[in-house]
């Protein structure tokens, strides 16, 4: 390319602790009334005193070290300076030059990407703009909420890498339980810094604000390395501002100058305590790590030999997540294990189950106990019964909190595997095609399946595959 796309990110996450970041009011991102949560600190209200949330503040720490960060032993809170309808003391409590986590990295297809720092601030308030109105509504619930900064150093060089940097972002943000990090409810805000360097020349940096959905972040930062390119081609100026992003006509569009850190006259905020961690507590933190998005692929490729597609789908649903290591932690026998087909049933069968008889919005640890799940998948793996009497018992467990092996039994589904039985079939079934028997002798083996299709229509899909496809291939042999 003639021009390098430098791209750094500003990612905002709203955490999910129990109150507000300096007071006492609940923490609900999902309160309908406005202006509901509320109290004189987080309103701004004249004398009152801010008190830090230790649970946001831990919780930013725990990100920090799960994203290879140093954690000063030493932080303090700012006051950001500036004006805005929604923002109600007309400042913000930020951090400024000692935040809580510094020099970090996050891995991206081999690549580190590194983090210049992660900082806690509060939210502001949120502005609504009833239809054909001349007037915009102020609701402050959202004021106040412990929101978490990160900010990557200028290594990014693609939409897709930046997408990609941000989805596993999020994963690691709710394998922390941190945060939910929903982008459609505003939990997680993605800001994109880029320009375009030419010669190993840096260009004018350009900010776009809010971008609130992965499609969003690849796709404004792919319109403008192109709109970039385009102005410096013409021998235009790239100008310094703040873009917005209109998701209808996928471009970006000018908002306002950049402002620059002085701007905001920073200052230490007077009425908060400095921050002071030992090397201790925070090794104790280290210790409530979960396991993390790039380990668990690891641990799942090697212990469950699982292809990355299917460990990616396992990795951002925890509740399936648990539920298929929870079954796989009761298959007994220490050789061959069904993880594989454990794995396929929960992806492909159950859905397509759940779908058949019509129930959304489930539970799978609801409908089919693990063990019930687990003793299911091991008569499948066994031989013990066909993939087409296990579709069936699959819709009657769905319904019911009867095992496998009940419905097989009340539903007369036992497997056909008796030889000498199968055996009468099949010569029933040869007898009845001679066209099929005299092409297969001349070479066209698909009639094999055929005749296989026939038998298990036969016995209504009861016939034991393994054994008829023994059977079969003898009796074809002595023809």
């Amino acid at each position: 390319m003639k021009y390098q796309a430098v791209i750094g990110l500003e990612i905002h996450t709203e955490l999910n602790t129990r109150t507000k970041m300096f007071c006492s009011c609940s923490n609900n991102p999902e309160e309908k009334r406005p202006n509901f949560n509320i109290c004189p600190v987080c309103t701004g209200q004249p004398g009152v005193l801010p008190v830090i949330n230790g649970e946001a503040v831990k919780k930013v720490i725990k990100t920090g070290l799960a994203l290879n960060c140093q954690i000063p032993e030493y932080s303090k809170f700012d006051r950001k300076n500036y004006f805005y309808p929604d923002l109600p003391k007309g400042y913000q409590i930020s951090q400024y030059d000692k935040p809580l986590c510094l020099n970090g990295f996050l891995n991206i297809n081999g690549e580190k990407i590194k983090i210049r720092r992660i900082h806690l601030e509060e939210d502001t308030g949120r502005l609504v703009h009833p239809e054909k109105a001349d007037y915009s509504l102020v609701d402050f619930n959202r004021a106040g909420l412990p929101l978490m900064e990160l900010v990557t150093e200028p290594e990014i060089t693609s939409g897709k890498e930046a997408r990609q940097f941000a989805e596993e972002l999020q994963m690691i943000l709710r394998h922390l339980n941190v945060s939910r990090a929903d982008m459609e409810k505003g939990q997680l805000r993605v800001e994109v810094n880029i320009s375009l360097s030419q010669n190993k020349n840096l260009g004018t940096k350009v900010e776009i604000k809010n971008l609130n959905s992965f499609r969003a972040v690849e796709q404004a930062i792919d319109y403008e390395i192109e709109r970039q390119a385009g102005l410096l081609d013409k021998g235009e100026k790239i100008i310094q501002e703040t873009r917005g992003w209109d998701d209808v006509k996928e471009i970006t569009f000018s908002q306002r100058g950049k402002e620059e850190s002085h701007d905001y006259r920073y200052f230490p905020e007077p009425d908060l305590p400095s921050l002071h961690f030992t090397k201790k507590e925070i090794i104790e933190i280290k210790k409530e790590l979960p396991e993390l998005p790039q380990e668990k692929r690891e641990r799942f490729s090697e212990q469950y030999r699982l292809p990355s597609n299917e460990i990616e789908i396992f990795i951002q649903n925890k509740e399936l997540n648990d539920y298929f290591e929870d079954v796989s932690s009761r298959f007994t026998k220490k050789d061959k294990k069904p993880f594989k087909l454990a794995a396929n049933y929960l992806l492909s069968e159950i859905p397509a189950a759940a779908k058949a008889l019509q129930i959304v919005n489930y539970q799978i640890s609801d409908k089919i106990s693990s063990q019930n799940f687990a003793d299911f998948i091991v008569l499948i793996f066994e031989g013990k019964t066909s993939s087409k009497i296990a579709k069936m018992v699959l819709a009657e467990m769905f319904k019911s909190s009867k095992t496998a092996s009940q419905i097989i039994e009340e539903k007369g589904l036992v497997q056909i595997s008796d030889e000498n039985e199968l055996e009468k079939i099949i010569n029933q079934v040869v007898s009845k095609n001679p066209k099929v028997i005299a092409d297969y002798k001349k070479g066209k083996t698909n009639t094999f399946q055929f005749l296989v299709g026939q038998i298990m229509g036969q016995t209504k899909g009861k016939a034991n595959p393994q054994v008829v496809n023994h059977l079969l291939t003898k009796i074809l042999g002595r023809l």
